[in-house]
């Protein structure tokens, strides 16, 4: 009897510990391999927004044939100082409290609530007043996103790209360790004011065509943990007890039997 309980025993931590090939896969539901789908592509247009970091730079063409850079060593980042927050603080422009940054000679320019691109209109208006056939350059330095839970390297990271996948950031924190889940992956987004939040899975090829697909700035990526973490964490104390038990229950045994006789 107690070899039969103690052989159950080693086949539910077995079965417990057991993962399969699916649950490790990502988008497992894919068509067969020769097949072909399309997914659309929506790619959510970032809004400028207070705390932003922003690259700016304003050259045009001098009488002389020369091209200056009239934002040279203020809105550009020398060196290895664009991989750095401290470089940026340093020689980008920030959006203050009321949605402005603030160029030389340009002065004050309103851009919160502006995309990218309409932020480069804006700042190209206000440059054309003062210099002759400019060009303005315009781009999002403070995009950061974080990755935590059950990855192999959780952190925050620096993004240098217009895009950003949920795939990608996984990847950039070493992917999902082996008590990930791949079937819940919660992504929280501060927007507007207000904080949404998405469940996403990873192994289904619906998440292609997801509004969190694509990330934006400050975005959190978390990665659920398997409910088996919970069982291996208290394995050391459920063998501890098992092993207790058994003993306390072998000596019981062995005393009722020695009395007995």
């Amino acid at each position: 009897m107690k070899l039969k309980f103690s052989l159950l025993l080693i086949l539910v931590i077995l079965l417990n510990a057991c993962t399969s090939q699916q649950k490790l896969a990502y988008l497992n539901n894919l068509p067969a391999s020769g097949g072909e789908k399309v997914y659309t592509m929506d790619i959510p247009d970032y809004k400028i927004q207070f705390r932003d970091i922003l690259y700016i730079t304003i050259k045009a063409m001098m009488p002389d044939g020369i091209i200056n850079d009239f934002l040279s060593g203020e809105g550009r980042l020398p060196g290895t100082y664009s991989q750095s927050e401290s470089g940026q603080y340093l020689y980008g422009y920030d959006v203050d409290v009321n949605g402005e940054i603030l160029i030389p000679v340009l002065g004050p320019i309103k851009l919160a609530g502006s995309t990218l691109e309409q932020a480069r209109q804006i700042i190209q208006k206000a440059a054309d007043r003062h210099f002759n056939n400019s060009t303005v350059e315009c781009k999002l330095l403070s995009f950061k996103f974080t990755v935590i839970g059950e990855v192999r390297s959780p952190g925050t990271y620096l993004n240098f790209n217009n895009y950003l996948t949920v795939l990608e950031a996984i990847g950039r924190a070493g992917g999902i360790n082996d008590y990930g889940r791949r079937d819940k992956l919660i992504v929280v987004r501060p927007v507007d004011g207000v904080t949404k939040t998405y469940t996403l899975n990873l192994q289904d090829k619906a998440i292609l065509s997801s509004e969190a697909y694509f990330l934006l700035p400050n975005d959190v990526v978390i990665v659920e943990p398997e409910s088996k973490k919970i069982f291996n964490l208290n394995l050391p104390t459920f063998s501890f007890i098992l092993t207790t038990a058994t003993s306390l229950l072998t000596t019981t045994l062995l005393l009722i039997n020695y009395f007995g006789k």
